[in-house]
């Protein structure tokens, strides 16, 4: 079941956000009209994203650390976000949750 979050942001606007809830046996289920919004989070938007840095600077830091380190990475991941305000890495299949592409210049003037 999908539904709408209101996220705060530091700046003082907002952003709304469709995410996936976790449907669970029995209990009380948040009934909302379509485009109406179901919750409003308690956490920044910029906040729930900081739970991503740590994966994403380590993916990074490695690729860079790579004896011939390439000129240019480029790291794709989907983001989910969750009504208690927190952000995951999607998971995009059973294969990988990122898609990493590492580029080196054909010629190097370092390396001449």
């Amino acid at each position: 079941m999908r539904r709408l979050v209101q996220f705060p942001l530091e700046n003082g606007e907002s952003i709304v956000v469709e995410v996936d809830e976790v449907e669970t046996q029995g209990g009380v289920v948040r009934a909302t009209r379509p485009g109406e919004i179901a919750v409003k989070a308690t956490e920044t938007f910029e906040s729930a994203l900081e739970t991503i840095k740590p994966a994403a600077g380590t993916i990074i830091a490695k690729l860079r650390s790579l004896l011939e380190p390439p000129d240019k990475i480029d790291v794709e991941f989907g983001i989910k976000l969750s009504a208690d305000a927190k952000a995951y890495i999607a998971s995009a299949g059973v294969e990988a949750n990122y898609k990493v592409t590492l580029t080196w210049n054909a010629v190097n003037s370092s390396k001449v």
